[in-house]
């Protein structure tokens, strides 16, 4: 038997709605003010893993970005720890180990967890950034 709101019926009427909202002009209005709202704040950004990707490209691209910013790290090796809280002015309050990592779910400064492990670990840290409620890119 099936359920009267199938995944193909609840699109199809997502989809028409959606279509009437584009036509009246209320979707464009709504997107554009959901827009500003983003862009007044960048986008704060904690690396996982400061290894060579991290620190060769993210972090020098991150420092190029209009709508993110590097925000905090997480790493095993407290002397990388200072070096990056130098170079890109990290606060202590958002440099975290892999025993702290879960902490990040009470960091406002931080809204995406980009996981820069090896790939045998990012399950783990995928899984745990997205229960902080954190949006995850790896």
């Amino acid at each position: 038997m099936q359920n009267a709101l199938s995944r193909r019926n609840f699109a199809k009427r997502v989809i028409g709605a959606g279509g009437a909202l584009a036509v009246s002009g209320v979707a464009k209005t709504f997107a554009q003010s959901a827009i500003e709202k983003t862009l007044d704040k960048k986008l704060g950004v904690a690396l996982v893993g400061l290894g060579y990707y991290s620190t060769d490209v993210l972090a020098p691209a991150l420092q190029e970005t209009k709508n993110v910013r590097l925000a905090g790290i997480v790493t095993g090796t407290p002397a990388k720890a200072a070096t990056w809280q130098k170079k890109y002015g990290i606060a202590k309050k958002n440099v975290y180990s892999y025993e702290t990592f879960d902490r990040i779910a009470d960091n406002p400064n931080i809204d995406i967890v980009y996981v820069v492990l090896p790939n045998s670990m990012h399950a783990e840290y995928v899984i745990r950034a997205a229960r902080a409620g954190k949006h995850v890119f790896c």
